[in-house]
């Protein structure tokens, strides 16, 4: 687990000392890293037991700070999939820039490893302060991305989005080091047991920069900004991986270890995430910019994500981290075909194009099936997890029943949004301008090939990628229903709390009789 974590930032290393070679070499160095890491990372789900919800293949944490802090990573069901989506985008977002980049060649890429070891990182760690560690360490290699490979913006849009994020880790470092001291003066994950003082403010730290990051609404605004600056690949990674970091937060640190703060906020969260899921599909429907609607399209798909996480049943839990994984692959494939059409007309606007499917077929019939798994086909990836979630949410209670409605909305308007976007851009009156666009090269089809194949992959046979991930999810849902039923525990009874044994309902009858 170590070697895939790191060997990314062997690749740096090779770059930073080999940049003399020349372009090709310095791509050569990180494709071949990039691939490797992968195949690598498939030993972990080789190798991963699906029948323990225990955390596997770290190995024996190592003292790394005196303090508390230790070098102790591990992955379960819910990161081994995330693990394996970033070692699976990388090397594809790699082989996409292989002509798109000019100046800087090998910044570019040193920054697109150092970026993918900060976020297996997040993905592997049971320290909070190395989790901390590998989630800021993300932020200086996505800072140099968007803010010297971005748009004309690009330097708003940076600052914009560090300064949110490092809102948020302030936030969870405060959550952090009280836990600490809550903790034996120790950071240690799987050491962590509740009930902890102040168990709504910790709650509330963690969220909120979950929250940010996701980023839930009403926080939202740094990232259309950031997807609309950002470089291609740039957009592949936030969309596919830094994003679900904070969603993995949230499974990961708020439900299991404030399961109480969690039952008491999930009335204000729901209905924010559902908010989230409309609110992103009527801006992107407005949208001019193909870049920005699917920029906003992700703030609706992960409102979908955070109400199935916070319906706190199995059904809702496993399609929303199913949901991650196709969200990922859907709108990082959708990245990479509006970078393709930008690199040929340099234009993102919806306006400019129209007739593209008769010049460019083989696009037209690749962008078809992205928008389709978008928007949730029955025999795509995206159908799958939506339909859990909103499943899961449908039988959580009552409440949840009418909110599960206006989230069925967002479907709708989901299947608008884009299949309108597709209409525009792919059928109508061919312009002159885009008479000579050519179609899809070999190097874009082998990029896509491997997306379209989960793609339909997940939609027809998800089993696979539900059974690894079945026992975490599973514990996860066991603390979180427990804990209000059990928690602050004295003697089986919340602490101070007077025993009152609730009649029966033939001991109701039995009294009436009497009584009368």
């Amino acid at each position: 687990l170590s070697i895939v974590i790191f060997l990314p930032l062997l690749g740096v290393i090779a770059i930073a000392l080999l940049r003399g070679l020349g372009a090709s070499a310095i791509k050569g160095i990180a494709l071949v890293i990039g691939i490797l890491t992968f195949v690598i990372s498939l030993g972990l789900y080789t190798g991963f037991n699906a029948d323990t919800a225990t955390f596997q293949l770290g190995g024996t944490p190592i003292e790394w700070i005196p303090g508390g802090v230790s070098y102790h990573i591990g992955i379960d069901g819910i990161s081994l999939w995330l693990v394996l989506l970033t070692t699976f985008l990388t090397p594809v977002c790699i082989l996409a820039a292989w002509n798109s980049v000019e100046k800087g060649l090998s910044g570019f890429m040193m920054s697109l490893l150092a970026l993918e070891t900060g976020m297996l990182g997040v993905f592997c760690s049971l320290d909070l302060f190395l989790f901390f560690v590998f989630w800021e360490s993300m932020l200086i290699p996505m800072y140099f991305l968007i803010g010297i490979w971005g748009g004309e913006r690009r330097i708003y849009a940076t600052i914009k989005f560090v300064l949110y994020t490092m809102a948020g880790s302030a936030l969870m470092l405060v959550g952090i080091l009280a836990l600490y001291f809550q903790n034996d003066n120790s950071f240690d994950l799987t050491t962590l047991s509740g009930p902890f003082e102040h168990s709504d403010l910790l709650f509330l730290a963690f969220f909120v920069a979950f929250a940010i990051k996701v980023p839930l609404f009403p926080f939202h605004t740094w990232l259309p900004d950031a997807h609309v600056e950002a470089p291609t690949v740039g957009s592949v990674i936030l969309a596919g991986v830094l994003l679900k970091m904070a969603t993995y937060g949230i499974i990961r640190f708020c439900l299991p270890l404030f399961p109480d703060a969690a039952e008491k906020f999930t009335p204000l969260i729901v209905p924010l995430a559902v908010i989230g899921i409309i609110y992103g599909a009527l801006v992107a429907m407005v949208q001019p910019d193909l870049k920005k609607l699917v920029a906003y399209s992700s703030v609706s798909h992960l409102g979908f994500v955070v109400l199935g996480l916070f319906s706190k049943n199995p059904a809702g839990l496993q399609g929303s981290v199913l949901q991650m994984i196709n969200h990922g692959l859907s709108t990082g494939a959708l990245f990479l075909l509006v970078g393709m059409i930008y690199e040929r007309r340099h234009s993102r606007m919806i306006v400019d194009f129209g007739g593209l499917s008769k010049r460019m077929p083989i696009f037209a019939t690749v962008f078809m099936i992205v928008t389709l798994s978008s928007i949730g086909l029955p025999g795509l990836n995206g159908f799958v997890g939506e339909f859990m979630i909103l499943f899961g949410s449908f039988v959580q209670g009552a409440f949840s029943k009418v909110y599960v409605v206006f989230a069925t909305a967002g479907v709708i308007l989901a299947a608008v949004y884009m299949l309108w976007m597709f209409q525009r851009v792919m059928f109508g009156t061919l312009d002159k301008t885009n008479e000579n666009l050519p179609d899809l090269n070999a190097r874009e089809i082998v990029v896509m090939l491997p997306l379209l194949l989960f793609i339909v992959w997940i939609g027809v046979y998800p089993k696979p990628f539900l059974n690894k991930m079945e026992k975490s999810v599973g514990l996860v849902v066991t603390k979180v229903q427990a804990a209000p039923a059990m928690g602050q525990l004295e003697n089986g009874v919340p602490a101070g709390t007077k025993l009152v044994r609730r009649e029966t309902q033939h001991e109701q009858s039995e009294k009436e009789i009497h009584t009368k």
